[in-house]
């Protein structure tokens, strides 16, 4: 394997944490707290070995820019901008989310999981997209 492969591998990890993710939130929506803790664990699992996946991809391959000027190229940036941007602020709330979670503070975990979750979600699933747009199209 060498660095380049390592986009297959960050869109992978990212969806893997996509699915991590809801099968967690259906669990903690059926009251199943031990199983919910599980899949999430597993999600952040997998989103911190997509970062170093990511940051040593970049580090080693740099920016690639979008190659096609079609109609995809505006899509393709509209789906970027709030990825990255969500990407970067909804990572230190994920840190104290499952800090709060872990010292039994629940009322908090859940108030932060409630805007934390959603923005999770949509990183995990758009950095999927953005792969297929960049790299398979």
């Amino acid at each position: 394997m060498s660095v380049n492969d390592l986009s297959t591998v960050n869109a992978v990890l990212n969806a893997l944490s996509f699915v991590l993710l809801l099968i967690g939130y259906h669990h903690i929506r059926h009251g199943r707290q031990a199983k919910h803790k599980k899949w999430m664990v597993g999600a952040l699992i997998s989103s911190m070995f997509f970062l170093i996946s990511y940051l040593i991809y970049h580090y080693h391959v740099g920016s690639i820019p979008y190659p096609h000027y079609d109609w995809t190229r505006p899509l393709y940036f509209i789906l970027l901008v709030p990825h990255i941007i969500l990407a970067a602020a909804m990572t230190p709330f994920i840190f104290y989310m499952v800090y709060r979670a872990l010292q039994g503070r629940f009322e908090l975990h859940k108030r932060v999981a409630r805007v934390v979750f959603p923005a999770w979600v949509f990183v995990s699933i758009s950095g999927v997209l953005i792969y297929v747009m960049l790299y398979l199209r």
